[in-house]
């Protein structure tokens, strides 16, 4: 079966990500913050501290995500672990 996917309006879509790397830290601050910044979804990930472990979420956000779409995050650091991973990201975004 296929995961869900958005529907789209043709319209730019606001999409937030908010991680955290263990079970112990809550996702609360950074979806409030991506809320107040007009997020109109809001993907999530729990868990995600060790290399190589799965992020379902950004998974699916990068399939949802098209080429006017805005992406946000609160820090940087949710988008990668490394300087090379967010350098290789800014290039597959572009």
């Amino acid at each position: 079966m296929n995961p869900p996917r958005l529907c789209y309006t043709g319209v730019m879509a606001i999409l937030g990500y908010a991680r955290v790397s263990t079970v112990d830290q809550s996702l609360d601050r950074q979806k409030d913050e991506l809320n107040a910044a007009g997020a109109e979804r809001i993907y999530s990930d729990v868990g995600s501290g060790k290399k190589g472990a799965p992020r379902p979420e950004w998974d699916e956000l990068l399939r949802s995500l098209r080429a006017d779409d805005t992406l946000m995050v609160t820090e940087l650091s949710r988008l990668g672990r490394s300087t090379s991973q967010l350098s290789a990201l800014a290039d597959d975004l572009s």
